[in-house]
């Protein structure tokens, strides 16, 4: 029997899904979950906090994990500024006073690449909803490249490549752009005329959109030019994120292993052997095992806990 204050909780939370990792003091696996997206909101970011506390209490009852546990390390997509992490703490804190006694909040990618690389040196690259390349240097500095959001940013995304899917499919359409078999992807949103899909996008989520980009690496496989040119596309956006994030670090840096973090690139998805090929062509070495953020954010919930007396 797990008793109170002898577990810490990890989170792993953005704009696909929200995953939920138990974990004892001894650092053994006890329990997991998930729940739906948590993808920080920058006008609303307090409703991040909400949804955490929600998940975490639905996984704990599941597990039969007692209250309070010792430390809660929630990594949130959207959680970069050190004002909205100081927000969303706060909330953390209030809601879930019951539930744990000491939250941190910080990004998917501090957990991903405290999971990778622990308190080493070593790059993270991300694509999954969103995209983000990210350093952590051997004297503990910090870079990154991109995870400037679906907005301004995101290239080589999940996200983009489907938006870009949808957007090629309405060019080919109006007959602004080359005919493409993509117009396929409105018979798997179950919509019968392009027309259609202005009502579908004004409601779909970021996940939703993102769900696309796999179908767009299908398409392109089977060669359809337009898918290719877009899926080219992406794979170069991942590149340059690297090339600028390995200038930025200098010719003298040591930093050559890169961990794979995302939906689009993890091992079997869609486009993981594209990126492998990108990552060897630069001289790279890519982490073989598995990178998990929600583990990540655990190990970080041990070191937060409070001495066990």
């Amino acid at each position: 029997m797990v008793m109170a204050n002898e577990v810490v909780i990890g989170i792993d939370g953005g704009g696909t899904r929200t995953r939920v990792l138990i974990m004892d003091r001894s650092g053994k696996e006890i329990g997991i979950g998930e729940g739906s997206a948590t993808l920080v909101d920058p006008e609303a970011p307090a409703k991040a906090a909400l949804l955490v506390d929600t998940i975490v209490r639905r996984v704990l009852n599941e597990h039969r994990v007692p209250r309070p546990a010792a430390a809660l390390w929630a990594a949130l997509a959207g959680a970069g500024r050190e004002s909205t992490r100081q927000l969303l703490k706060k909330e953390l804190e209030e809601i879930s006073r019951d539930l744990v006694r000491r939250v941190e909040v910080g990004t998917d990618v501090d957990a991903a690449i405290h999971d990778a690389f622990g308190k080493g040196p070593g790059i993270v690259l991300i694509s999954g909803t969103g995209s983000i390349a990210y350093a952590v240097t051997a004297e503990g500095e910090r870079l990154s490249v991109g995870g400037w959001g679906s907005t301004l940013g995101d290239e080589g995304s999940g996200y983009a490549l489907g938006l870009a899917g949808l957007s090629a499919l309405l060019r080919a359409h109006d007959g602004r752009g080359p005919r493409t078999e993509l117009s396929s992807l409105l018979k798997e949103l179950g919509l019968a005329a392009p027309a259609e899909l202005v009502d579908w996008v004004a409601h779909a989520t970021k996940r939703d959109i993102a769900a696309l980009a796999p179908t767009v690496v299908g398409i392109a496989d089977r060669g359809d030019a337009v898918a290719q040119s877009l899926v080219n596309e992406a794979v170069a956006e991942l590149r340059l994120h690297l090339k600028a994030l390995l200038e930025r670090l200098g010719p003298q840096a040591s930093i050559r292993t890169v961990a794979l973090v995302g939906g689009l690139i993890v091992p079997g998805r869609a486009l993981r052997s594209r990126v492998e090929r990108v990552i060897n062509e630069m001289g790279l070495e890519i982490l073989t095992r598995e990178v998990r953020p929600d583990r990540g954010a655990a190990r970080f919930a041990l070191e937060l806990a409070e001495p066990v007396r």
